[in-house]
């Protein structure tokens, strides 16, 4: 009889792996089973059942339109601020286009300096989630979209700078080192030498954080940046359902076109 030679290492990752998990599960009180309570099943399905029929109401649609090119607007220009921080910071903290690291030189101390600051500012832009700035902006801007597209490119101009970063140092390297030994720069070692082989990843990212951008706009409504967030909240208010899930399905067809458009850019970029 064969046995799997993994086997052990296997059973020991999982018997370790819910050591971990236990504590953190009896810390925040996770109970599955109160959702197949009778009560709880009764409340569930009374509130799931408001949803229906989705509004069709030509006014609410009017705005529901509105609040939808609001928030991919918002999105949409959230991402691209976002890559204006994102991708100098991404360029300058990659190790395979550091040039001061070819060889011992004067410079070598100067590039980790730069390169440490650089990774400490994304860690900080990333670190605030989006909604807290959002609450900050929108005391300094007022109600609206603008405070939710400077939230958005704040936070995801360093998730941006830290990714980009790391499938640089990820893809092969090999022809960006060779450029930058013959004295290439660090543009052309990049277009040339790394953006060939890492294209796909860096695109296919690009979009899902664009994804995760709507996503977000969506959450950052409810503090008042505006767009489908907005709209749900007064909606959610009004306790009319049949609003509430119109708005969700319009989410669910941007969720599904932001997958199209990823796969349409992979096959382009193939």
């Amino acid at each position: 009889m064969l046995r799997d030679p993994a086997a052990r290492g296997r059973l020991t990752a999982l018997l370790v792996a819910a050591v971990v998990l236990w504590p953190m599960l009896v810390i925040t009180d996770f109970r599955p089973l109160a959702l197949f309570d009778g009560n709880s099943l009764r409340v569930m399905g009374g509130f799931l059942a408001g949803f229906l029929p989705p509004s069709m109401a030509p006014d609410f649609l009017a705005l529901l339109l509105k609040a939808t090119l609001e928030t991919l607007a918002m999105a949409t220009a959230g991402i691209a601020l976002a890559l204006v921080i994102g991708v100098p910071l991404g360029v300058l903290v990659a190790q395979s286009l550091s040039i001061s690291r070819i060889g011992p030189g004067p410079g070598r101390w100067r590039g980790q300096v730069v390169r440490t600051a650089a990774r400490g500012l994304m860690t900080t832009l990333r670190a605030i989630p989006e909604v807290v700035w959002a609450l900050v902006l929108v005391r300094a801007l007022g109600l609206g979209p603008a405070a939710g597209v400077l939230a958005l490119a704040i936070t995801y101009g360093g998730m941006l700078g830290k990714v980009y970063a790391e499938i640089l140092e990820s893809s092969d390297t090999r022809p960006a080192r060779a450029l930058l030994e013959a004295g290439s720069g660090r543009v052309a070692a990049l277009c040339y030498g790394l953006l060939p082989g890492a294209a796909q990843e860096l695109a296919s990212y690009t979009v899902y954080r664009w994804e995760c951008a709507v996503r977000a706009s969506v959450v950052m409504g409810f503090v008042g940046a505006g767009g489908l967030g907005q709209l749900m909240d007064q909606s959610m208010k009004m306790l009319n359902g049949g609003e509430a899930s119109s708005i969700l399905i319009v989410f669910l067809l941007l969720v599904l076109m932001a997958d199209a458009l990823s796969a349409t850019l992979r096959k382009v970029l193939a």
